[in-house]
């Protein structure tokens, strides 16, 4: 009977967006830990690679640093909405 309550209080429609969101943060974390793992240059799972010690391997550091996102977001102004702002914080002459 306990069971059958918890699955009635838990299965709302009011509570989806909280499992939305909640799903959305997961598949984000989980991205982003698969991203370290496998293109990280810091990062070395198997034991060859562990024994290697310190690289000194700037380009690779680079490259996984200076992703694709970072690229395109470099010269973009750092404002939500910049229209929205220039209109309500210069004044009109």
């Amino acid at each position: 009977m306990a069971s059958s309550s918890t699955f009635n209080r838990w299965l709302r429609p009011e509570v989806y967006p909280l499992f939305a969101s909640v799903g959305v943060a997961v598949g984000i974390c989980a991205m982003q830990l698969v991203r370290n793992i496998s293109t990280n240059p810091e990062v070395r799972v198997t034991k060859e690679n562990r024994a290697a010690g310190i690289l000194e391997n700037f380009e690779e550091g680079e490259k996984y640093s200076q992703h694709s996102l970072r690229k395109f977001v470099r010269n973009k102004p750092s404002q939500i909405m910049p229209s929205i702002n220039k209109f309500f914080s210069e004044p009109n002459i």
